[in-house]
């Protein structure tokens, strides 16, 4: 605070208010938060614009529509200049980085193939068909042997179910238990 804001604070307080210097206070108030609005302004690579005080980790950063500002959400994206920014926060900056150049040589050399390392790839995948080829065929002369070998072994006598062996079980019951008519039942039917 300036002194003659104190000083004018004083004056209200005792009642000796004057009013134009606490006008002249206020504007001069008003003029310095807007000279502290002032944004800066960046575009992403799509298009979008965004809105910050600076463009610098820590400070607050939003999407600018036409209706609102929106506070930007947690991820990294590409500025038109190449940069990355990325948010920590939702909202917050937490880094502006160069984008790695490395990463933007690979894409260049990937882009296009020579005639000659094109042909050698197709050597390598017709190899690698024949290979399989060859392994598809070992499979089925070892599948052929095994058939022979069961083949060859006898059979097993199935089993087959007596039905006039007869099978013994009692049905225990607690001992210090009323037998209940389904108890009852049960008794006549095992025994």
């Amino acid at each position: 605070m300036k002194s003659t804001e104190i000083l004018n604070k004083i004056k209200t307080f005792l009642g000796e208010e004057k009013t134009e210097q606490v006008e002249e206070t206020k504007l001069e108030q008003v003029e310095e938060t807007q000279e502290e609005v002032k944004l800066a302004q960046a575009t992403l690579e799509n298009g979008t614009i965004l809105e910050a005080e600076a463009f610098e980790a820590g400070n607050e950063i939003f999407i600018v529509t036409e209706d609102e500002r929106v506070a930007v959400p947690v991820g990294e994206y590409l500025m038109e200049d190449g940069q990355m920014l990325v948010v920590s926060e939702e909202g917050i900056i937490g880094e502006i980085k160069a984008q790695e150049e490395e990463e933007v040589e690979a894409e260049e050399e990937m882009a296009y193939v020579s005639k000659e390392e094109f042909e050698s790839a197709v050597e390598e995948i017709k190899g690698m068909i024949n290979e399989l080829k060859d392994k598809k065929e070992e499979m089925a002369e070892v599948e052929e042997q095994v058939k022979e070998e069961l083949s060859k072994t006898p059979a097993v006598e199935p089993i087959s179910h007596n039905p006039e062996a007869k099978q013994e079980f009692k049905v225990r019951f607690g001992q210090n238990r009323k037998e209940t008519a389904l108890d009852r039942v049960m008794k006549k039917l095992t025994n």
